[in-house]
């Protein structure tokens, strides 16, 4: 990667590729702060809608289920009809739903509003990394998209739990979505117009009927799975039977994918070292993660007992330090020392984030026990963009999509399993202490260290992981370029 020898970028196109970023990272921060938004504001829509305690996880779930089942789905599709055409309507979907969220009066409503938005998030995110990787070619123009874009992700869920308080407290939780009115229909104005046209590979080239039957079913009950265990428990009759569906679907399109004339997703994308570990790493990483997006805020809230908006204001020294981090600096670390060395340096970071949660104090002190904490989460802006780097590095023009598509998967994997494994963990922890006779606020702490150690345990087997697998960088992507090198799907207008 080193800069005397990258080629340079043709004139015209830094001016029209920056607007391009600028419109798929817009697309993508709405989509992120939207899932932000939507936490901080559960207490208020389950009071003026009338929510159970159960249905009302499904404002959540349904979400998360419709996201995570299709990415590697419709990030293939994008391929082959087109990824423009792909991220658009994805945007105009989750746009759409988002005013069906905004206008429901009932439970139903908005649980099916936020099923389409799951929809329109699958569609958008699961092609974006794909657009930038066939826009940047220049591996340092490459490593600052990746970067804006990393920065959409870590920073975005802060932002969103500012805005989302201010919204929730100064209007209604119906403004949660309403907002996302005016940012989507900007970013599909923009996008038809910036984002260039590309014809894809066609249907033909991998109408695998049977194998999107198979991925998407599989990772639909898996994803189920995991959001249910802390209703139903690790080893109840659900978990185990409908885990053990869920392997059985996925092992079935994994064969069929080897056998398939035309596979859905080829299976030469996993022969690049890079993208396998890239993607388990992202797993362990943002499974430890959710601690620091989620259980720090219910830490405010419940412990400290902040509101809504000074939560957000609280996490916001994480968001500046992130945005800073991977706009400021990563693509130049990155060029300079490799994005391996970067990320292990960022998990680092990370590992000593968590470990100081695991301290913290049931009245704790914001400028002494969390500032801190908020500072080292510059880690995230180091470790998220060499990361991304990493697990793109095998696309090339005919599989840009699906390899995004496979990235995004990992990613809401990783999130589902954090929620799943953490939250069960705190709540035991706060159960058992709070049979021993401690009070609310010290079992709830209790429950949230614990939760805090086991994710940074997860981090130290990421950092092993990083640590064996990437030893030597790779430089030629792993995957077989097409034999047609006239490939389509470059500039075609649509």
């Amino acid at each position: 990667m080193s800069a005397a020898t990258d080629p340079a970028p043709s004139p015209a196109a830094p001016r029209s590729h920056r607007l391009a970023l600028g419109v798929v990272a817009t697309g993508m921060l709405m989509i992120i702060l939207d899932g932000s938004i939507v936490t901080v504001a559960m207490p208020a829509i389950q009071n003026d809608l009338g929510f159970t305690p159960a249905g009302l996880s499904w404002v959540v779930n349904a979400y998360l289920i419709a996201f995570g089942s299709l990415l590697l789905l419709v990030g293939r599709i994008g391929d082959l009809i087109g990824r423009r055409r792909m991220f658009l309507a994805g945007t105009a979907v989750f746009t759409a739903a988002s005013l069906l969220a905004g206008v429901a009066t009932s439970p139903g409503v908005l649980i099916a509003a936020r099923f389409l938005q799951g929809i329109g998030s699958a569609m958008a995110s699961a092609v974006s990394l794909g657009i930038l990787v066939t826009l940047f070619t220049e591996p340092r123009e490459r490593a600052r998209a990746f970067a804006v874009f990393s920065f959409t992700g870590a920073a975005g869920a802060s932002i969103g739990q500012v805005l989302g308080g201010v919204l929730t407290d100064a209007l209604n939780w119906h403004w949660i979505f309403f907002i996302n009115l005016p940012i989507g229909i900007a970013v599909l104005a923009i996008a038809v117009r910036v984002l260039p046209g590309d014809i894809g590979l066609g249907l033909k080239a991998g109408a695998d009927v049977w194998g999107a039957v198979l991925v998407t079913a599989g990772l639909m009950l898996a994803i189920y799975t995991v959001v249910k265990v802390e209703a139903y428990g690790w080893t109840s009759g659900p978990t185990l039977g409908f885990g053990a569906l869920a392997a059985v679907l996925l092992t079935a399109f994994l064969v069929r994918q080897a056998t398939a004339t035309n596979p859905l997703m080829p299976l030469r994308i996993f022969r690049s070292r890079s993208v396998t570990a890239a993607n388990l790493v992202q797993i362990l990483m943002l499974a430890a993660l959710f601690s620091f997006q989620v259980l720090v805020a219910l830490y405010l809230q419940k412990v400290l007992g902040y509101g809504a908006a000074e939560t957000g204001f609280a996490m916001l020294p994480a968001a500046v330090v992130i945005g800073a981090v991977s706009l400021g600096v990563s693509a130049r670390l990155n060029g300079r020392f490799g994005e391996r060395n970067v990320l292990l340096a960022g998990i680092l970071l990370l590992i000593g984030t968590l470990a100081l949660l695991a301290r913290v104090p049931v009245r704790a002190s914001y400028a002494v026990d969390l500032l801190p904490v908020m500072l080292l989460a510059a880690g995230f802006g180091l470790a998220l963009p060499a990361l991304t780097a990493l697990g793109m590095s095998g696309a090339n023009e005919e599989d840009a999509g699906l390899v995004s598509g496979l990235f995004n998967t990992t990613q809401q994997i990783g999130m589902a399993l954090g929620v799943a494994v953490l939250s069960t963990l705190a709540a035991s922890r706060t159960e058992s202490l709070a049979a021993e006779g401690r009070t609310a606020a010290e079992a709830l702490t209790g429950g949230y260290r614990l939760a805090f150690a086991v994710g940074a345990g997860l981090l130290v087997v990421a950092f092993a992981v990083a640590f064996t697998t990437l030893r030597r960088p790779e430089r030629q992507t792993a995957l077989e370029p097409t034999t047609d090198t006239q490939a389509p799907a470059r500039t075609a207008a649509v």
